[in-house]
This record gives C-alpha cells, structure tokens and sequence, in this order.
C-alpha cells in the first residue's frame, strides 16, 4: 500500500510571517522545510552556480513576452542543457524539477516558488496562502532590520510586485487569486502562533489528522 503523503505548499506577502510560519509548522509536524535552501538543491542537481537560481529566484523571466501576451506561461518541461541553460525560464525548469522530486520524496512545507502551481493535482497538495496588513508588515519587517526605515514600505511593495509578477509570469494566474489556494490567513490578525495553530486545525478538518503530532 502506498504511503499517504501531505505536502504543503506557502505562498506569502513580504513580512506577512510566511517563513517563520512554514518552518515552525514542519518542525511541529516532523516535516521537511524548504525555502532558499531549494536554491543550494537546484544548483546540485544542475551543475549550474548557485547565484544564478539567486539571480532568477521569484522573479519573472522575459517580461516582453509576458507584455504581449499576459496568459502565456513557459511550457512546463524538462530542464535544458543546451545554449538556455541559465535562462530564467529553464532555471525555473530546474526549480520545478527538484520541487517535484521532494514532494514525491518526503512530507515537506515549500515556502513560495510557484510550487501550488508545479504540484498541482498532487495527492496530499494543501495550498495555503498568507497575508497581512500593511502596516503590520511594515512594523515587521523594520523589527528585522533588513532596510531602512524610510525605505521599508518601498521594498514591501516591490517584493510583492515581483512575486506578483513572477507568479503570473510562471503559471498565468493571479498570484494573489482565491482560486489558487485551500486557505488564507491573515497572520496581522492571527499572529505567528495563532496561524500555526490554524493551519494544523484546518488540516484535520481537510482528513490531515493523522499527520498531526
């Protein structure tokens, strides 16, 4: 008998918590994490420099393209070898490539990286997405120092939008789309612990119970 399987997949506004989140879920549950640490992943499986997937990591490859036409997303292939080797499009490949080998390999939380859309129709896929309101995240992000605090609102909005972008470049749809998730949260409202804490009820109300320490 087959093995039951539950993979979760985040997708996050920038400073909604989405990465504190996924990683004390998957440590509640004994579950793999899987963040940047996918970049290390597709680089070994490629031979291709890790700076590369950081150069194309969540963000949208031929904007041209897209441009002309908004519902065309790059075929969902194999990864290439030859003269496109470290394009966008097919670094995505790559990323997509070993996403599928972990959620076949193990129960794991993937952080972002289009991975509702690449494991789509996967046995086990709950698709969660997380958000906040501005000013929380703002408040955030400041708390980690990672910008000034006159630019943190400026680099929120742009991280969202190339997350926006890229998703919408990589499967045609809104990344932001009802349609695109089993669940929503608003971690302003929820707090870390209270949207752990929801996602882990949620999944025993979706027949997830037994993956529940």
């Amino acid at each position: 008998m087959e093995e039951k399987r539950l993979i979760i997949t985040i997708g996050r506004q920038y400073g909604s918590g989405g990465r504190e989140i996924g990683a004390r879920l998957a440590k509640e549950l004994g579950f793999g994490f899987y963040d940047k640490n996918i970049l290390r992943m597709n680089s070994d499986e490629s031979g291709i420099k890790e700076s590369y997937f950081h150069l194309a990591d969540e963000r949208p490859g031929n904007k041209l393209l897209y441009k002309i036409v908004s519902s065309l997303a790059p075929e969902n292939k194999m990864p290439s070898f030859g003269s496109d080797l470290i394009s966008a499009d097919n670094l995505f490949r790559f990323q997509s490539a070993v996403i599928r080998k972990l959620a076949e390999a193990e129960n794991c939380v993937i952080i972002g990286r289009c991975a509702d859309y690449i494991l789509e129709g996967t046995e086990g896929l709950v698709r969660v997405f997380l958000y906040a309101d501005l000013d929380a995240r703002i408040e955030r992000i400041e708390k980690l120092g990672y910008y000034d605090s006159r630019d943190v609102k400026k680099n929120i909005k742009r991280i969202d939008r190339e997350r926006r972008e890229y998703h919408r470049y990589y499967t045609g749809r809104e990344w932001e789309s009802t349609e695109n998730y089993d669940l929503m949260l608003n971690t302003a409202r929820l707090g870390i612990d209270g949207s752990v804490a929801a996602i882990r009820d949620c999944l025993k109300v979706m027949g997830y119970g037994d993956f529940i320490r």
